[in-house]
């Protein structure tokens, strides 16, 4: 078996607050007066995404200075050239901090300015996607979409919307319009907590690129047909979906199934230091668990690569550097 580290990999489904280091986090919190989140249990089992938000919301409190986001977007770029990811498109939820901090702009500048360092550093591509709460209101998407758009030339890729998938995406459809209208790309968590009619809605009215998680799409064999004959790839994360209660276990897990219908699967993290897993071992998880080769492994990689949201020089790049891994035996 070849080193996972070594694999070339792309990154398309991981939040920036769930990547911070928790000895970072805890000097970040006592520099900030703030209270150190419970490491917990490893791996942790969460009764439900409220849990989960909950102790997040601990973390992304300790974040409080530029200096603060500039040393977590740099040291996540240390952390996946170490597991291997050659290219990656962070999720970052710029305007809610913003707001919080009484300055819409700073922490998305300070994130770009640890990125451009991080990836002077280690050679690591990174992308940013701005997401917004579905439960949130609809002037703080409007901020967010202006910020993507403001920074679309500072490695900012797109938009997305994440959180209770109970809270529908047609409030914000003029957003996502005026989103497609700049040029910028679409990813939904959709199908993640609720059913096909979720996953359905973010590639209609929310005009969805890729599908964040994506995993109930086999509620509907109609759906399926239509996400792979659109060509619409799933970010995929198992051992989140296993953490959050939403998958029993990964005998359970329904990726060899997504991948058996003709889908276009993707492996990624969701909130790595959270559940205590890089995107190499994500990859060794997927491996033992479901039996797969080399060159499965390198399909998956490759699936990644083809769809981000990255240029057509890089993916060529990746490609080579893919085919490399699996030639060198």
């Amino acid at each position: 078996m070849r080193d996972l580290a070594a694999l070339p990999k792309a990154h398309l489904h991981v939040h920036l607050e769930s990547t911070v280091r928790w000895d970072t986090l805890a000097q970040m919190a006592a520099a900030n007066g703030m209270p150190v989140p419970e490491r917990g249990e490893e791996p942790p089992v969460f009764d439900g995404f409220r849990p989960f938000a909950d102790r997040n919301a601990l973390v992304r409190e300790c974040l409080r200075t530029p200096a603060d986001f500039r040393r977590i977007a740099r040291e996540f770029c240390a952390d996946e050239a170490a597991s291997g990811t050659r290219y990656a498109e962070v999720t970052f939820t710029a305007a809610s901090h913003g707001e919080r901090l009484g300055d819409l702009r700073m922490p998305l500048l300070a994130v770009l300015e640890g990125l451009a360092e991080g990836r002077a550093e280690h050679g690591v591509e990174c992308r940013v996607i701005l997401d917004h709460s579905r439960r949130r209101s609809l002037e703080r998407a409007w901020r967010t979409l202006e910020l993507a758009v403001a920074h679309a030339s500072d490695w900012v890729a797109g938009i997305g919307m994440a959180g209770d998938e109970s809270y529908p995406l047609a409030p914000f459809a003029d957003v996502f319009a005026a989103a497609k209208d700049a040029g910028l790309w679409i990813s939904h968590h959709a199908g993640e907590m609720n059913g096909a009619d979720s996953v359905r809605e973010a590639i209609g009215a929310g005009r969805t690129d890729r599908l964040g998680h994506g995993i109930r799409v086999l509620d509907d064999p109609g759906l399926v047909a239509e996400v792979r004959e659109r060509g619409i790839a799933l970010e995929v994360c198992p051992s989140s979906n296993i953490a959050l209660g939403l998958v029993s276990s990964w005998d359970a897990h329904p990726l060899p199934r997504l991948r058996d219908a003709g889908l276009p699967v993707t492996v990624n993290t969701d909130i790595p230091v959270i559940i205590g897993v890089t995107l190499a071992e994500e990859y060794a998880r997927v491996r033992d668990a479901f039996g797969y080769g080399d060159d499965v492994l390198a399909e998956l990689a490759r699936t990644s690569v083809a769809a981000s949201f990255a240029d057509a020089a890089t993916k060529r790049r990746l490609d080579k550097e893919i085919d490399a891994w699996l030639a060198a035996g």
